[in-house]
């Protein structure tokens, strides 16, 4: 079964997978990270590591139902009128519900963050009171959802390599193990972060609704839709990286600049107290 790993063209397909994976997962860590934030400190850990196993074991499952996969790639429903035509698939069904769904959780996350008053502790601890059930079903939907989009890059990657049908199947699978390691090792990092610093929670919840945007388009895209004529594209995943990787970095230079801010500030504080102290 692991004859394929003597292969170097199985080598550069796994490390290549293995790196697509990781970067796939990127979504995912921010929506595990964002509903593991809402659970109380001592559950979050456990809700950001159970998150993963799941996106792991649902990943390699649905690795052995790959045939079931692309098959949900055939239209089973078709929309004709004057304005608009598309053929529904059961991938594409999917796409648009996990796009709406993260919409949702992502403009009310917004929404709360922004309007409930800090001031009010007894309306912060109700909103904190999320059990660790409801928020391991949420992660388990999205897991589903961004797996798909997984799945199918790890077949279009494999594909070929090997003579026998399971060589693939092998290299997908240590692919997804690896990468989801890889994952675990940084994601309680990423948590704490995000955590920490409430204008990167606003951030990563952006990137959400950016991210539930594109899940819509590739919907549409997936089944051929037509507004008046013109078939909508789809979005090349790269254009949301560098969006998420630009807004990042702009975000890390304001917190360097508040942070030499509060710095300048303490020191000309300490400065005044200086010069009024007679003792000084």
């Amino acid at each position: 079964m692991f004859d394929i790993l003597t292969s170097p063209d199985a080598w550069v397909a796994l490390l290549t997978l293995t790196f697509l994976e990781i970067v796939l997962g990127i979504d995912n860590i921010v929506f595990i990270t964002i509903a593991a934030n809402k659970l109380p400190e001592k559950q979050q850990k456990k809700a950001t590591l159970w998150g993963l196993i799941l996106a792991m074991v649902q990943r390699i499952i649905l690795l052995f139902a790959v045939s079931f996969l692309i098959g949900l790639k055939n239209p089973f429903y078709y929309v004709e009128s004057s304005w608009f035509s598309a053929g529904i698939s059961g991938q594409a069904l999917i796409l648009l519900l996990g796009g709406l769904f993260l919409l949702y959780k992502s403009t009310s996350e917004i929404h709360e963050k922004v309007e409930l008053p800090e001031h009010d502790e007894e309306a912060l601890e109700a909103k904190n009171i999320t059990s660790l059930n409801r928020a391991l079903f949420q992660i388990l939907i999205i897991d589903f959802i961004f797996s798909i989009d997984s799945i199918l890059t790890a077949v279009g990657m494999t594909s070929g390599i090997g003579d026998k049908p399971e060589d693939a199947l092998v290299l997908m699978v240590i692919a997804v193990v690896i990468s989801i390691i890889i994952m675990m090792v940084f994601a309680n990092a990423i948590r704490v972060f995000i955590n920490k610093h409430p204008s990167m929670q606003l951030l990563a919840l952006s990137f959400l609704i950016l991210i539930g945007f594109m899940l819509i388009a590739e919907a549409a895209h997936l089944s051929h839709a037509r507004f008046f004529g013109s078939e909508i594209g789809a979005i090349p995943k790269g254009y949301l990286y560098f969006a998420i990787t630009f807004s990042l970095l702009v975000e890390f230079l304001n917190m360097k600049y508040r942070k030499k801010e509060e710095f300048i500030e303490d020191l000309e504080e300490n400065q005044d107290g200086s010069a009024e102290d007679p003792e000084c």
